[in-house]
């Protein structure tokens, strides 16, 4: 079985942007912008051991042969809806991605994640699936959505979020030892309603500004 991996990104402006999310009089708009910026530094460390080919091209002086990564074969797969504001900064590093989405509520009572929409690429077993959703909480969802994307039989999957719970990162890997966890910080803990502490509250609500 494989070691789980958990890759926490310290780099100071990935951590300087996390602290003005966090903030709790941090505006909607300054919310998103911070979260795109993020992201596009994320996507930076999740691609960094990402397959490449050679091709011929002609520079100004002469022809030579230089690397490409395939970014069609790259499906940013982004768990509704907080997953979307990842996914808008990552898209400006891998324009040429293809996009899948699942979407899943949490229920309140039981916090069980229910699906209510999957849609990915066809070919999937060609392509190498990053899933991205601010926050690994109870981890009910990033599981939940794993165990699908699974069933279509991707080349490789990692997981990237913002946050990430000891509580849901211990869920997850008991789930899946073998997807990566792509993190810019491992919180302290779970409160009894499912939110990350000290967190910077729900990520959906703050994005979209509906709260």
């Amino acid at each position: 079985m494989a070691e789980p991996q958990v890759h926490v990104i310290d780099h100071p402006l990935v951590q300087h942007k996390l602290t003005l999310m966090r903030r709790r009089e941090t505006s909607t708009n300054s919310f998103r912008r911070l979260l795109s910026e993020l992201s596009m530094l994320l996507a930076y460390e999740v691609t960094r051991d990402m397959p490449m080919h050679e091709v011929e091209i002609e520079t100004p002086l002469e022809t030579m042969t230089s690397r490409l990564i395939d970014g069609k074969k790259t499906v940013f797969v982004s768990i509704m809806r907080a997953g979307a504001g990842i996914l808008d900064g990552m898209l400006q590093v891998i324009p040429g991605a293809r996009i899948a989405h699942i979407g899943l509520y949490r229920d309140p009572k039981t916090m069980v994640a229910v699906e209510y929409y999957f849609k990915v690429p066809t070919d999937m077993h060609d392509r190498d699936a990053i899933v991205v959703d601010p926050m690994l909480a109870t981890g009910n969802s990033a599981v939940a959505a794993v165990d699908r994307l699974k069933e279509t039989r991707p080349k490789s999957i990692r997981f990237v979020c913002l946050l990430a719970a000891p509580e849901g990162l211990a869920h997850f890997h008991a789930a899946h030892p073998d997807v990566p966890v792509y993190t810019a910080a491992i919180d302290r803990q779970l409160d009894a309603h499912g939110y990350i502490l000290p967190g910077l509250g729900d990520a959906g609500d703050r994005l979209f500004g509906t709260k």
